[in-house]
């Protein structure tokens, strides 16, 4: 299975898009689907650590997530498993889609481009069911969709002073 990877260019220093995705007070700033609101955001960014967050949707749903910190290597590469949760912390599964994978393997990596950043995320499932896989395959459209809206989000918050 090819992992699905989106990137996208941003009008700002690398060290700053990296700040932007590493400090909680920023990260909380962007991080989220367009629409929705971060409503809790720890981080403790270090090899085994974790980002726990909260999302309220529009209709006051909320949604919460777990990174699962495998590697930091500032300003270049930041790899996590990527997981739903709950409130308290736990592991759980896709609220809407039991079938999409429980554990998704993310790397982010800063490329300097001049003045700018690229910023490329790649997204893969782990410990996948044949089921899972499926589902993941043929969620390429949304996660496109949904990962652009996240970039919207961030690039308002870089243009912001």
């Amino acid at each position: 299975m090819k992992p699905f990877v989106i990137s996208r260019e941003f009008d700002a220093p690398r060290e700053r898009v990296w700040q932007a995705w590493t400090e909680p007070e920023r990260l909380q700033q962007w991080f989220s689907p367009k629409g929705f609101s971060v409503i809790k955001a720890n981080l403790d960014l270090r090899v085994g650590g974790t980002y726990h967050y909260g999302m309220r949707m529009p209709d006051g749903k909320e949604m919460w997530g777990k990174w699962l910190i495998r590697e930091v290597k500032r300003p270049e590469r930041l790899v996590f498993v990527n997981t739903f949760s709950d409130p308290q912390g736990g592991l759980t599964r896709h609220p809407f889609a039991p079938d999409w994978p429980a554990k998704m393997l993310s790397t982010i990596t800063f490329g300097e481009k001049g003045k700018a950043t690229l910023l490329t995320i790649q997204w893969e499932p782990i410990e996948a069911s044949e089921a899972e896989l499926k589902v993941f395959d043929g969620g390429r459209a949304s996660m496109t969709q949904g990962w652009s809206g996240t970039f919207e989000n961030l690039t308002g918050y870089l243009g912001k002073k």
